[in-house]
């Protein structure tokens, strides 16, 4: 059947059989109506982006070397038109094998031209077509996610599309074409619009991490070609931040997206503008909080430290937001905000410093105390730091009270031998900065847990004087009983 198709593609066929008609479709004329059922969300979401009149004037199926130079465009527009015939290539489906391998070959051969257009310049209606191809077979609805019963679960294997192959040679091909220097960005902002990226920002929630690889290198590529949508593109991509931190805390691309914002940052102009202040206190910071930071601290880490980095000043403000969002009863996520502290402190001046010295090290302390080994590790390992034994050796007068008490507890009872050794070198390069003021915040420790021992005494004195009393006062009716502690206590 497919034989006689091809013998009869040279002139217009007015009635296609019933197994041709996807393809035969496509091959003359507009680009056709919805054409399967199973993508119809593909088609009807495509029309609100472009219009459907393409007007295609050569055969699709001939090969590029095989027509002139002039109407080359023509028989791109031909082939990119024939492209937008979506077919279902999931496992299950063995459907219309011979109409995925011609698609797949147009495909390959739309590659090839692109990336060896030489000085042919894209003219409106390839522009056009190419955009319109791409929003059909790349813009679509993910069906609910695996995920979604199972975010306990931190062992998920990614989920691998089945149409990737195909998926993947569209993206090559709008790639290859955004970067293509024979295409002009005045003519493609009127295609590649507002409307376009919105729908392109959506597709960075797939679950495949092959297509979000693929996202992250297109979105860079345009946000570096079209200037004009450069605000939009920042805002846009604030609202899915906004949307994951404030509502649903679910998002499979919030790593690419905070990568491609890391190279955005390391743009910007100085000083930076408000604007730009405000995402960092508005987004990046509260992105911290969520219960999936985990999967893209690296990244956030990242545009923070650019963010530091332009502008020092910030590092205070980034601090302050750490300790906002500080996570006491999470180990691990208290490991990674040691980490980033130390990044951003390792990089402020003395005078930023003081300003968040203090309870930034009483925060400190407690983490020093942490019965999770880890957590006070991590705390004590800021002393190997040079920088950070700078800063804190020219405030050590307001420093070393604060961590005093700690470090002491720590060296008397702490379980973890690494820890007590920790412990143990810090108490000695503090004692080594300044003898005197380590003296006097031992005696004055000496002081508040001789004190603290009194209370105590007090405290059971008070007790022991309560049960003795309610020990000789007769029961009678219903009179709460006083129970000894000796009885009832549990031997182990």
């Amino acid at each position: 059947m497919f034989k006689q198709f091809l013998s009869k593609l040279p002139r217009k066929s007015s009635k296609p059989d019933s197994g041709e008609g996807e393809l035969s479709r496509s091959t003359s004329g507009p680009v056709p109506a919805p054409v399967r059922s199973n993508s119809g969300k593909r088609m009807s979401s495509s029309s609100a982006v472009f219009p459907s009149s393409i007007v295609a004037g050569i055969e699709p199926l001939v090969p590029f070397k095989d027509v002139p130079n002039s109407e080359k465009l023509n028989l791109f527009v031909s082939k990119v038109t024939l492209c937008c015939v979506t077919l279902d290539f999931s496992h299950q489906s063995n459907k219309n094998s011979i109409e995925k391998d011609v698609k797949r070959q147009t495909l390959l051969e739309l590659l090839d031209f692109v990336a060896s257009s030489g000085d042919v310049r894209f003219t409106e209606p390839a522009v056009l077509g190419m955009c319109r191809m791409c929003a059909v077979n790349l813009f679509r609805v993910f069906p609910p996610s695996y995920r979604e019963k199972n975010d306990d679960d931190d062992d998920n294997e990614p989920m691998f599309d089945p149409a990737w192959p195909h998926l993947q040679i569209v993206y090559d091909l709008l790639l290859k074409f955004i970067t293509s220097p024979c295409l002009d960005a005045k003519t493609a902002k009127k295609y590649l619009n507002h409307v376009f990226i919105v729908r392109l920002l959506d597709l960075f929630d797939s679950e495949d991490p092959r297509e979000r690889e693929c996202l992250k290198t297109v979105l860079h590529r345009v946000y570096g070609k079209f200037m004009v949508h450069r605000p939009f593109i920042r805002k846009s991509m604030s609202n899915i931040f906004y949307r994951f931190v404030f509502e649903t805390e679910k998002h499979g691309g919030i790593a690419e997206l905070l990568e491609v914002f890391g190279s955005i940052v390391s743009g910007f102009a100085l000083p930076l503008k408000e604007e730009h202040k405000m995402f960092l206190w508005r987004v990046l910071i509260p992105l911290h909080k969520a219960k999936s930071v985990g999967s893209y601290f690296q990244q956030l880490t990242y545009c923070v430290a650019q963010f530091v980095d332009k502008e020092p000043k910030l590092g205070s403000v980034v601090v302050k937001g750490l300790l906002k969002f500080w996570p006491v009863t999470n180990s691990q996520k208290e490991v990674m905000f040691l980490g980033e502290v130390e990044e951003v402190v390792e990089g402020m001046s003395v005078v930023e410093f003081r300003k968040v010295m203090v309870p930034l090290f009483l925060r400190i302390a407690c983490c020093v105390n942490s019965s999770h080994f880890q957590v006070s590790e991590r705390a004590l390992f800021l002393w190997n730091n040079d920088q950070i034994v700078n800063l804190i050796a020219h405030n050590k007068e307001a420093i070393l009270p604060i961590m005093f008490t700690a470090l002491e507890k720590n060296a008397e009872n702490h379980w973890n031998q690494s820890v007590l050794n920790l412990t143990l070198n810090v108490r000695r390069m503090f004692c080594e900065m300044d003898e005197d003021l380590f003296v006097s915040c031992h005696a004055r420790f000496q002081e508040d847990e001789a004190k603290q021992c009194s209370v105590t005494e007090k405290r059971k004195e008070t007790w022991a004087r309560l049960e003795s009393a309610a020990s000789m006062k007769p029961i009678t009716g219903k009179t709460a009983v006083l129970v000894t502690p000796l009885a009832t206590s549990i031997a182990c």
